[in-house]
């Protein structure tokens, strides 16, 4: 690369991924500018996990004084019926090395804060044209507000815009290419005070396997909790017609909902950020194409099934820059070794997100009972044992510092 902007990368995107990617790349030399699509920086406040992975590369990045554990050791976990009957439960296995409990914002807070200060953020802008040569790319940004537009070359785009990303669709092509629906949706959003019958930091889940439908609580040890609602359709297309609040009260509804359930629909109608969206993941043969990457939901969305999609945005930016860094001078290598070390274990996370969908929403008789010998196994003589080394298998993978150097 001989020209003078062969360090400078695009970064389209301002969430986790496209932040991380901006600290670590400016870690090693390069000069980020980071557009984002929206007037002003997000802040999703719905519940995450931060595994072993994603807690190894925040710590490099410098976001770790910043990303609190709000476990709490106190946590009862529920299940619940739309009557107030509720037991007690097992939930992702009573065993050590667990994740820590926090809401996205403060993640992309932590990021935000640990951002260089020369780093270049411009919002309302989206590329509307990206053309690449061996030199360089050249790609066209468009400020909504303005309706400015003008053409800049850069050594490097970073595509970290999200499932329906703009970078993937300029470059690698249609969406429909990508996208694989899990035939559900999935709704997140932090709550303004406790639950009815809930302390602040238990946890409670209610299910109706007959209609593939879940409604989870997650408490925290000193804030207020955040909820997931889930439930399966067989028209995506048809869920995005209506509000998600008046949506969300047609699907849970239909029959008396009871306190709990209830206080959550009546907070959906005054919540300001609120996720709803269709669970789908993106597979792709390549995450890279000469001088473009995706990083994140763009290249590999894992769904909030998985749980992992903030731990793979940290390492895999993490990992990102480790390989630039490592071959300077030969961004091909840099890509292909990037990805070859990254993929499989993406790609086990992936896998992972089917059993964790039928854990979290079961659906039908068949999936309940599945789910059932899960929750309940670990309290039986001998099942208990397989139960727990299965949990801790795949705790040793979701821990793993696959960004280490």
């Amino acid at each position: 690369m001989n020209t003078e902007n062969n360090r400078r990368v695009l970064i389209v995107g301002m969430g986790i991924s496209g932040m991380a990617a901006a600290i670590r790349l400016r870690q090693i030399g390069w000069e980020p500018v980071i557009v984002e699509r929206a007037p002003q920086r997000r802040k999703g406040g719905y519940f995450v996990l931060l595994w072993g992975a994603g807690r190894a590369s925040a710590e490099r990045l410098g976001l770790g004084p910043g990303v609190t554990d709000h476990t709490s050791p106190n946590t009862i976990h529920y299940e619940v019926d739309r009557h107030g009957n509720r037991t007690s439960m097992a939930i992702l296995g009573n065993l050590p090395d667990g994740p820590r409990m926090m809401r996205r914002g403060e993640v992309e807070d932590a990021a935000f804060e640990a951002l260089p200060g020369d780093v270049e953020i411009r919002f309302s802008t989206v590329p509307t044209e990206i053309a690449q040569d061996g030199d360089g790319v050249d790609v066209t940004l468009h400020n909504t507000l303005s309706d400015e537009t003008v053409t800049e070359r850069f050594g490097l785009v970073v595509g970290a815009d999200g499932l329906r990303s703009t970078v993937r669709r300029l470059v690698f092509g249609p969406h429909e290419r990508y996208m694989h629906p899990m035939g559900g949706i999935t709704c997140a959003f932090q709550l303004s005070k406790p639950l009815p019958g809930l302390a602040q930091e238990d946890t409670a889940v209610q299910f109706d396997p007959d209609r593939g439908r879940a409604m989870w609580v997650f408490g925290f040890r000193d804030i207020i909790p955040t909820v997931m609602l889930t439930y399966r359709t067989d028209d995506i297309d048809a869920e995005f017609r209506l509000p998600p609040a008046k949506r969300l009260r047609q699907v849970f509804g239909d029959q008396p909902t009871g306190k709990l359930l209830g206080a959550v629909l009546d907070e959906a109608d005054t919540v300001e950020d609120i996720l709803f969206d269709s669970a789908e993941q993106v597979r792709m043969d390549s995450w890279h194409r000469g001088r473009v990457v995706l990083i994140g939901d763009s290249a590999w969305c894992v769904t909030l099934y998985a749980g992992m999609g903030v731990s793979a945005g940290l390492a895999g930016s993490d990992l990102l820059g480790t390989m630039l860094q490592r071959h300077p001078d030969d961004l091909a290598t840099a890509m292909t070794e990037w990805e070859r070390k990254l993929r499989p274990v993406i790609n086990e996370w992936q896998e992972s997100a089917e059993p964790m969908r039928q854990w979290f929403n079961p659906s039908g008789r068949r999936e309940a009972l599945v789910r059932h010998f899960w929750t309940r196994g670990e309290e039986w003589p001998v099942v208990g044992h397989y139960v727990r080394q299965f949990f801790m298998r795949g705790r040793i993978a979701k821990n793993a510092d696959i960004a280490a150097a």
